[in-house]
């Protein structure tokens, strides 16, 4: 339920926090290549996906993703370690949207983890008929 007295960047921050995502997920051999490390492919679908899923919780709409922007591999993610993947919104325009992806790798038998893949996806709201609107009614309407 939105409160009809917050202002319009109150309402975003509000929707911002509620949609930051994590998702964690292990790797095994099926998504690693000769080095025994993650695809790179493999790593951006699911950087894709994370985007997807914390733009369409942000917006409650029907969401597509229009580009990605620079996606930095500092590490290589080893099978056998636990990834944390962390979507952030990070820009709100009328009919789109930006999302930073955090990739964070764990070991699964010694505690810390370090950030090893950071990129940004912009997204945008569609209707039935595949044409932009706005990701938020209430942005739309003041």
């Amino acid at each position: 339920m939105i409160d009809q007295t917050m202002n319009r960047e109150q309402l975003i921050e509000k929707r911002i926090k509620d949609s930051e995502t994590h998702v964690f997920k292990a790797v095994f051999p099926g998504t690693t290549n000769h080095h025994n490390t993650m695809f790179g492919g493999s790593v951006l679908y699911i950087m894709d996906e994370i985007a997807f899923m914390t733009a369409t919780r942000f917006s409650r709409k029907t969401i597509v993703t229009v580009s990605s922007d620079k996606i930095d591999f500092k590490y290589p993610i080893p099978a056998g370690t636990l990834v944390e993947l962390i979507g952030t919104v990070i820009r709100v325009g009328k009919t789109s949207l930006d999302v930073q992806v955090d990739v964070f790798i764990e070991s699964m038998y010694r505690d810390g983890r370090d950030k090893a893949i950071s990129g940004t996806f912009t997204l945008v709201a569609i209707n039935e008929n595949k044409r932009p609107v706005p990701v938020l009614d209430e942005i739309a309407n003041n």
